[in-house]
């Protein structure tokens, strides 16, 4: 049974008879999903249908070719899947907040119930939603391990002050998932096939950013790449994964972002395999403390989200000189004078990732080359969210608010531009693996 910390009622509703459907979002997979293992509780309880909807908005902010031909693949997967379970799926093209409902009233559904995402725009879909509503609306934390409501009524200050509070809530929260059922009540409405192989044609994404041929979409995909890492890299981890020469990293952060791999059930793999701890700091503690972010901090992509002390610093330095400055469009390109953050821009643009530690010194240098925080913070998020295939996530907002803002850090000892946020410089790369090695790989790759 699902606990009831995940659930949160979005509208209490009038109670009905009809199907129950999910509107899966955020969690795009069939196999260790929350969300629609309380679907299907609910529908059991109620002896009726249960079916399962994504909504294709015609554009998403941000989204590139690159997002939505991945995203796609992956929930063409979904229906084939439910199939099996005897679950038919849907897929709405428009705004949610008109096509859902509507979809709701035509097939006389009962419950609605979707996914947790503490992002803005779909909060507003949510909140639209459930304006438009006269049945049950139940939202379900399906991607934290510990429900991101549950785990603090606030926001945190630093990975110390959430990792506290998961480290007495995980015993409750990180164990095996149930098991979804094949549905004894059938659909009773005919179920038109999604036509996957012209949809893309009919959306609007941009297209100068390509699909990345090297990585498979979808479920199955995810879970052969969590084995792999498991099998292969886990073992090492702490030692390996802040060195861009070693294949040190999980490689799992695309099927994270697109639902296609429960968190949860890559915490309960890594718990199984050995070296685990600083696999699982970065899986649940940094992970959910960018759910927290984000979700109790709704700038969480704007200067007004930073600490106090963090805006005073930088207010205070606003008008420092800059020895280099670029306009977005030459960072774009990777035209700056740091050969270092050159490779790691075009490692992001042609193979859509970029390493984690460079990822970091990648936002420091944007905002020591920038004219305002405002526009580091702009530029930033624009090229990850543009280029990455994890973009538009919270870990992402969070990484750059911590590399710009101090959000989620310390004051340290002031300095140009900076104030008392955290620098970081190319000498400090040198320190930490062999900076020569990494551009000349990168180059080669082009």
């Amino acid at each position: 049974m699902v606990k009831r910390e995940r659930i949160t009622v979005l509208t209490a509703g009038e109670n009905r008879s009809g199907p129950v459907l999910y509107w899966m979002s955020r969690e795009q997979r069939v196999a260790d999903n929350w969300a629609l293992l309380h679907a299907q509780e609910e529908a059991l309880v109620r002896q009726v249908p249960l079916a399962v909807l994504f909504s294709l908005a015609p554009s998403f902010p941000g989204a590139t070719l690159r997002s939505y031909a991945f995203m796609l693949k992956g929930v063409e997967e979904v229906e084939r899947r439910l199939a099996q379970w005897g679950i038919p799926f849907f897929l709405l093209e428009g705004e949610p907040t008109e096509t859902l409902p509507r979809f709701v009233e035509e097939k006389g559904i009962s419950l609605l119930v979707t996914d947790f995402d503490p992002l803005r725009v779909k909060r507003s879909w949510r909140e639209g939603v459930a304006l438009r509503l006269t049945i049950p609306f139940h939202e379900v934390d399906a991607h934290n391990i510990v429900p991101c409501r549950h785990a603090s009524p606030k926001p945190e200050y630093s990975a110390a002050t959430i990792r506290r509070k998961l480290s007495r809530l995980l015993p409750e929260f990180l164990h095996e998932f149930d098991h979804l059922v094949a549905h004894p009540f059938p659909w009773p409405y005919p179920v038109q096939p999604v036509p996957w192989s012209d949809l893309l044609s009919r959306l609007s994404p941009d297209r100068s950013v390509p699909e990345l041929p090297g990585i498979v979409p979808g479920e199955a995909a995810a879970h052969e790449t969590l084995a792999l890492f498991i099998r292969e890299r886990l073992e090492g981890y702490a030692t390996n994964r802040n060195d861009p020469n070693r294949n040190g990293q999980s490689g799992l952060s695309p099927y994270l972002h697109f639902g296609q791999l429960a968190p949860q059930r890559a915490a309960l793999a890594a718990a199984a395999g050995g070296e685990q701890e600083a696999f699982l700091e970065e899986l649940i503690v940094r992970r959910e403390l960018s759910d927290n972010f984000c979700w109790y901090q709704e700038r969480y992509d704007q200067v007004e989200g930073f600490p106090d002390w963090v805006r005073k610093t930088l207010d205070k330095h606003r008008g420092d000189p800059r020895e280099y400055g670029y306009a977005r469009e030459v960072l774009e390109r990777g035209e700056s004078h740091d050969p270092l953050w050159n490779a790691a821009q075009k490692e992001m643009v042609l193979f859509g990732k970029m390493h984690g530690y460079l990822r970091m010194y990648w936002a420091k240098k944007i905002m020591e080359w920038s004219g305002s925080p405002e526009e580091a913070l702009a530029t930033a998020i624009y090229l990850n969210d543009r280029y990455e295939l994890d973009g538009r996530d919270p870990n992402g907002y969070a990484g750059i608010a911590w590399s710009v803002g101090g959000v989620h850090d310390r004051p340290w000892g002031e300095r140009p531009i900076f104030g008392m946020v955290r620098y970081m410089n190319y000498k400090g790369c040198l320190r930490k693996f062999d900076v020569p090695a990494y551009i000349n790989r990168i180059a080669a790759l082009e």
